[in-house]
């Protein structure tokens, strides 16, 4: 058992794992596998570390879903608990408080609120910015709202995505209603744009994530992660029957969501309502297994140094997707470092300071 707010250990480890993939093992793994350029490779596990070019859902495709629903997670271990020794007033400023430093730090890490150019500030382009909105769509579930209900408050959610992405538009990169609603809303502050001459917005093509009308999305992801910790909370007196249920909404998403793939295309970019279905029945079954391996069967050994990617995986994420330790690298050898190895270090490197953090007991929250 975890003793950091009650948690359980198995919630902190998947954290880790999904945050350890991000900043650790794929930069790795992936350049290895360009580097030995074995075709079997290529096509099976490769192919898997890479994003999905539009339609369908790969193993890479599931790290930022997994780290939305795994913050939705924590929240029934915290909101409720805030809200009850300190009122409603100030459970509200620190919801509100934690989506402007996350949104804020998304716009840091894309680089866009610390360019001197303000023709480069994008609003709204950051997996933190979605985790910022998700929250703070999902808090009022969370504290208001009875969990049998959360559930419909979902349903309601992706049906209302739904309605106007099959009504008006089509299911390309440019020309999905999500991604006409993001050029007409955001202008040229959407990512990927550029003023011209005349003074015309132009977008580029290569640019196909979509933000705003997928806010509804992010909550129903962040907001299906908050009903599993509501699972794993309320069910702790009865594992085995909690660990069941988590298996059971696993298979039932799973259902639903490739069922209803066949009518709206599983797409990642814009946070299709089939992709959250498909996503979160995945990140269910993942919370199930570690949550019977570690936490119903008590195998407890050997997750430690996931923890430190786990418990500081904000800073995890801040560190390994705005620092660059290669030079340090290249500066010790005195000469050019295979890449594989540069990158190598350079994960070793942040493993090295977020272990540093948790034996110190450094957690930086937001």
């Amino acid at each position: 058992m975890n003793k950091n707010n009650g948690r359980l250990l198995s919630l902190d480890v998947l954290r880790g794992l999904d945050l350890m993939l991000l900043v650790g093992l794929q930069p790795v793994l992936r350049h290895l596998l360009v580097e030995l350029d074995i075709p079997a490779l290529n096509d099976t596990l490769l192919y898997q570390l890479d994003h999905a070019e539009w339609e369908g859902l790969r193993v890479w495709d599931l790290v930022m879903p997994l780290f939305l629903f795994m913050s939705g997670v924590t929240m029934p271990y915290s909101l409720p608990k805030y809200r009850t020794n300190n009122g409603n007033g100030k459970v509200w400023a620190r919801i509100v408080k934690r989506f402007i430093l996350l949104f804020l730090l998304g716009m840091v890490v894309q680089g866009n609120l610390l360019a001197v150019d303000l023709d480069r500030v994008y609003v709204y382009s950051n997996t933190l910015q979605a985790i910022a909105v998700g929250y703070l769509m999902a808090a009022p579930l969370v504290l208001y709202i009875k969990p049998r209900y959360q559930l419909v408050i979902i349903a309601a959610l992706l049906l209302i995505y739904s309605v106007p992405m099959h009504l008006w538009g089509d299911w390309t990169p440019q020309g999905n209603f999500a991604s006409v609603v993001d050029k007409e809303l955001l202008g040229r502050f959407r990512d990927g744009s550029m003023v011209a001459a005349d003074g015309a917005v132009l977008f580029a093509d290569w640019y196909d994530y979509t933000w705003i009308w997928s806010s509804l999305t992010f909550c129903c992801t962040v907001a299906l992660g908050s009903f599993a910790g509501h699972l794993a909370k309320s069910g702790n007196e009865n594992r085995v029957a909690t660990a069941k249920k988590l298996f059971v909404m696993a298979v039932v998403l799973l259902a639903a969501g490739y069922l209803f793939g066949m009518f709206q295309p599983v797409i990642k970019r814009i946070w299709s309502a089939s992709m959250v279905l498909c996503s979160a029945g995945w990140c269910y079954l993942l919370l199930a297994l570690f949550y019977w391996w570690i936490d119903v069967k008590g195998h407890t050994k050997g997750w430690g140094w996931l923890l430190y990617y786990g418990c500081n995986a904000i800073t995890a994420y801040l560190i390994g997707e705005m620092m660059n330790f290669r030079g340090i690298v290249e500066s010790l050898f005195h000469c050019a470092v295979h890449p594989v190895l540069l990158t190598a270090c350079n994960s070793l490197i942040v493993f090295l300071i977020l272990r540093y953090m948790y034996k110190k007991g450094i957690f930086l929250k937001v």
